[in-house]
């Protein structure tokens, strides 16, 4: 990283340009305490860095983090994050910027949301194509999301600054290329304004929405416009006379409210009419008054007050003061028949739930203050930690995408626990995935449940305002049948990982056989190699082990070879040859065979399928020349006790020569996960021969699949990758016998 060319300190003559002047008299009229001279000091910082770089407007570079510190004052945010947010592009946009250098001015802090920020730089790869092209791309930007929401999960205010980033690239889209625009827009409503929606900051979720509306549907968005418009002229008078009526009335009780209008949000108008296929004149609900008062107490004083003055809509109200959202919004909800006998929302709450309801999380930076922020500020930024460590923990690509598209961007709905809890789980969840919602320890041992008093089957679909009860066993256990009906990608993760782990222990049982059985052939006492401690002691030394039941499950399933960990054990070093022996080639089935010098015909035993890696050992045949066995497999350990002098040592060619494996991979019947495999094979350079794929009724698939590698290195890589897909129960070489061809 070159040292940057320009100066890092503020000349004492220096003038704030507009911009800056104007950042700073909003900064002061929100946050007295604001750190003018640091703010400057990351402007000018910022304003060098970018000096030579313009938008693609033309304009100067810098009006774009400006902006961003702007959207961001008006969420009353801190310092750091106003700092972070003129700094958010330099490091990875400006060649001369390091972290280093941004922690080194600005302070760790600082340095780490710019970095929470920062998109991953992926390396290019010469001759994609258009495909592979297109799936790096899908891989990067969901490597990149995954990076912001883990540094999201230890600090909100990354995300915050992403907003507001999206919003004001939302705000200036118009010079931005057709199909640059659309790709953005698209992003903008399927991830960033439902992750705004999460984090309860409706000021930019409904910005976000309305912009992307504006670019993806143009012709519907001036329509809308000009439809809501025209309406809202013709409803003022009705709109005015209840504003009036209300604030009057509270008056007189003794409450001073702040009344006013609020237009229903024009992307929210045209996804009702999409979605419940109606027409822009059934909906009439166009405008909302809100009601905003000083005390809790005045909210319910101030309903009976509305309730008193306008007929109320019965089946229309909601009270998420008393039943706050997940995401902290909390106000009452009621519907009543205005003057002109159309219906008006009207929303009341405190002057701090508002502000809540307008910027979400980011409203808890306003209680640094000096003043502690609410108890159940704490606990709502728990779930929220919780479900996004949750949302990234997946190993690939498509894993985390489908989670987050599942489980976050979905519709969701809200329901209670017995004594009072509100969780939130996507539309269309079963009793089970509320289970593992509430704990995973619930889930796993759930056997029955209760939804609003009334015994229910576990695929029973919950509904907003259902109040459940789970009934659970100690020694119950989950079943591979609810993966047919659970809609939360977190309750099928934990029931998939339930049966990894049962499937694990399995292959740990199988894995110490196989050492032990190792050990004795060569005249070793197992007891003495396979303690606790002593194969602890071993996989530090093998990559990608953490601990002695990693170790033996992966013997067991294949991932690592038994005679990598018995060459261990007896220190001998990796790729020391074995006692010279005849050193010959073999084809990839066996069916026919090179010969030696001596015309010796050499084939593999079907029965073990050996590979490069495997520790084998000839056995000289009754006219049918060598057989090429694993030395651990029972004919071969056989032979060696019946006929040791048919038996001859033998050395792999280094002739580039591919192998046939047989594999047998268990995983839960979903639709891609075959073409998520294939691709896997394709990446590794495994070609497939062979496969056979049987579905099963409790909703797995077992696929058969004969691949052609190299040796066991390459084996190992390969079944690696297939194991780190969550849907992947369990993977086994096979022995003995092929997919059907």
């Amino acid at each position: 990283m070159p040292e940057p060319t320009f100066s890092l300190d503020v000349p004492p003559d220096w003038e704030d340009p507009e911009g800056l002047h104007d950042l700073f008299e909003r900064l002061r009229e929100l946050r007295p305490s604001a750190d003018i001279r640091a703010i400057r000091k990351a402007y000018f910082f910022a304003e060098q860095a970018h000096r030579s770089q313009t938008r693609e407007s033309g304009v100067p570079y810098i009006t774009h983090p400006v902006a961003v510190a702007r959207i961001l004052a008006d969420l009353h945010m801190d310092d750091p994050t106003i700092i972070a947010a003129l700094l958010h592009d330099t490091v990875e946009d400006c060649n001369q910027v390091s972290l280093e250098l941004v922690q080194e001015h600005f302070g760790a802090e600082v340095a780490r949301l710019v970095d929470g920020v920062t998109k991953l730089k992926s390396k290019s790869i010469e001759a994609q194509s258009d495909g592979q092209k297109a799936a790096a791309d899908t891989t990067a930007a969901a490597e990149s999301l995954r990076k912001m929401l883990l540094a999201m999960a230890k600090d909100f205010r990354v995300m915050v600054i992403k907003l507001a980033d999206r919003l004001h690239n939302m705000q200036t889209l118009g010079s931005l290329r057709p199909e640059k625009r659309t790709r953005i827009a698209n992003e903008t409503l399927n991830v960033y304004a439902p992750l705004a929606a999460r984090l309860g900051i409706w000021q930019i979720k409904w910005q976000l929405e309305d912009l992307a509306f504006k670019n993806l549907h143009p012709n519907e968005f001036d329509r809308m416009t000009e439809l809501v418009g025209r309406t809202r002229r013709e409803r003022e008078e009705a709109l005015q006379k209840i504003i009036v009526e209300t604030k009057d009335l509270c008056l007189k009780n003794g409450i001073k409210a702040d009344v006013r209008g609020r237009p229903k949000h024009l992307y929210s108008i045209f996804n009702k009419m999409v979605k419940s296929n109606f027409r822009f004149e059934d909906i009439l609900d166009l405008l909302a008054v809100r009601v905003i008062v000083d005390t809790v107490a005045q909210c319910y004083l101030t309903l009976g007050i509305v309730h008193q003055l306008f007929p109320p809509i019965q089946s229309l109200f909601g009270d998420y003061i008393a039943k706050p959202k997940p995401n902290g919004y909390r106000s009452i909800h009621t519907k009543v028949l205005g003057p002109d006998g159309n219906p008006i929302e009207v929303q009341i709450r405190t002057r701090e739930m508002h502000e809540v309801a307008e910027f979400g999380v980011a409203a808890h930076w306003s209680y640094k203050e000096g003043n502690e922020a609410p108890a159940e500020d704490s606990e709502r930024f728990r779930v929220l930690r919780e479900q996004l460590f949750d949302w990234t923990a997946e190993n690939n690509s498509s894993d985390f995408l489908r989670s987050l598209s599942t489980d976050l961007f979905a519709e969701q709905v809200f329901v209670f626990t017995p004594k009072g809890d509100v969780f939130d789980l996507p539309a269309g969840s079963t009793v089970v995935d509320y289970a593992f919602r509430v704990h995973t320890d619930i889930g796993l041992q759930l056997i029955g449940a209760k939804v609003n008093g009334v015994i229910v089957p576990l695929n029973t679909q919950i509904k907003n305002g259902d109040i459940i009860e789970c009934e659970t066993r100690k020694n119950a256990q989950p079943s591979l049948d609810w993966l047919k009906f659970v809609r939360s990608q977190h309750a099928r993760n934990k029931i998939r990982a339930h049966f990894r782990k049962l499937n694990r222990v399995d292959d740990a049982v199988r894995g110490r056989a196989l050492l032990e059985k190792e050990l004795r052939s060569l005249g070793l006492d197992p007891k003495k190699f396979l303690g606790e401690a002593k194969l602890q002691a071993l996989t530090k030394s093998m990559h990608g082990v953490s601990g002695a039941e990693e170790l033996l499950s992966h013997l067991g399933a294949g991932l690592i070879s038994v005679q990598g960990v018995i060459n261990k054990i007896r220190g001998i070093q990796p790729g020391a040859q074995p006692a010279s022996g005849i050193l010959v080639r073999t084809t990839r089935e066996g069916k026919s065979a090179l010969t030696t010098n001596d015309n010796i015909l050499v084939s593999r035993a079907k029965c073990c399928s050996p590979i490069p890696g495997d520790e084998v050992v000839g056995y000289v045949t009754r006219g049918r020349g060598i057989m090429i066995h694993r030395r651990i497999c029972p004919n071969a350990q056989h032979s060696m006790e019946a006929e040791p002098g048919r038996m001859l040592p033998y050395s792999w060619p280094s002739d580039g020569s591919l192998y046939a494996v047989n594999l047998k991979i268990v995983t839960v019947n979903r639709q891609g996960l075959l073409m998520d495999i294939s691709a896997v094979f394709g990446e590794m350079k495994a070609n497939v021969s062979a496969a056979k794929i049987q579905t099963m009724p409790n909703h797995t698939a077992e696929i058969e699949v004969t691949i052609d590698v190299a040796d066991t290195d390459q084996l190992q890589l390969v079944m690696t990758k297939i194991s780190n897909y969550s849907d992947v129960i369990s993977l086994l070489r096979l022995f003995g016998r092929a997919a059907a061809r």
